[in-house]
């Protein structure tokens, strides 16, 4: 066995041997910044006609935070956003600058295109959670962390894939430190550029679901996924101890 602890921005302590000392978590927020709860990418001429847009407008939902402002006001994943308050979206990195610079519990009007349909939607824009997590590394410890934290047996399998992620099974005590009690698919590295990444996957992320199905191995993962019949695979995900839902675009992919 081979005992392992998940540091939590990595610093000097660690070269000088952590011993028994406590873990240090930092705080990541802005309460000033506005938070809508959604993850976008700008649309291309294949996914507007793909979604019968008139052209290349808005951008495309792709991840949504299960208890944000965005879910209660009733987006939903594929829905392309046109529209934020009277001004037009032209692009990811715009629209991401005008939720933020929105002030928490302003009303938004939000005009979305679903299903080739323009909708109107009210959305209170809300407070982004803090986030304690700066970065994960694996350091190998001696006697002195025993039982502290979970013994995991090496090596451990990890999987690639044609969606651009590299992802090994979680269980055990490691998962319920993620959050996930009855066990995951832990997100390794995305790659830049792929499928994972445009959906919003991050490292440190744990998949659960995809679609209704519950997923415990990178096998099931890639079950579910080729079973997919649609243009992108709708996966939940756990993050900061927070379910969410990404869509995964399929086109072009293999699992």
């Amino acid at each position: 066995m081979i005992r392992f602890l998940i540091l939590i921005g990595l610093g000097a302590a660690a070269a000088g041997g952590l011993g028994a000392q406590p873990l240090h978590l930092i705080t990541v927020g802005d309460p000033a910044a506005g938070y809508l709860g959604i993850g976008s990418v700008d649309i291309n001429a294949e996914r507007a006609k793909e979604l019968k847009l008139p052209g290349e407008i808005g951008v495309e939902v792709t991840r949504l935070d299960a208890t944000s402002p965005a879910a209660t006001a009733g987006l939903r994943l594929q829905d392309v956003l046109v529209e934020y308050n009277g001004q037009r979206v032209e692009g990811e990195v715009q629209l991401e600058r005008l939720i933020r610079e929105t002030p928490p519990g302003r009303e938004v009007r939000i005009q979305v295109i679903r299903n080739g349909y323009a909708q109107s939607l009210i959305a209170r824009i809300g407070v982004k959670p803090a986030t304690r997590v700066s970065q994960i590394g694996f350091l190998p410890l001696g006697a002195s962390a025993a039982g502290i934290i979970p013994d995991i047996p090496t090596p451990r399998m990890s999987w690639r894939n044609g969606l651009g992620a590299e992802w090994e099974t979680l269980d055990g005590q490691l998962a319920a430190f993620f959050g996930v009690k009855d066990g995951g698919v832990l997100v390794r590295s995305v790659t830049n550029g792929s499928a994972a990444e445009r959906a919003g996957l991050k490292a440190g992320d744990v998949i659960i679901r995809v679609g209704d199905a519950r997923v415990a191995t990178p096998a099931d993962v890639s079950v579910r996924i080729r079973a997919v019949r649609e243009p992108s695979a709708a996966v939940t995900i756990m993050r900061d101890k927070r379910e969410l839902t990404v869509s995964i675009p399929l086109e072009g992919t293999q699992n």
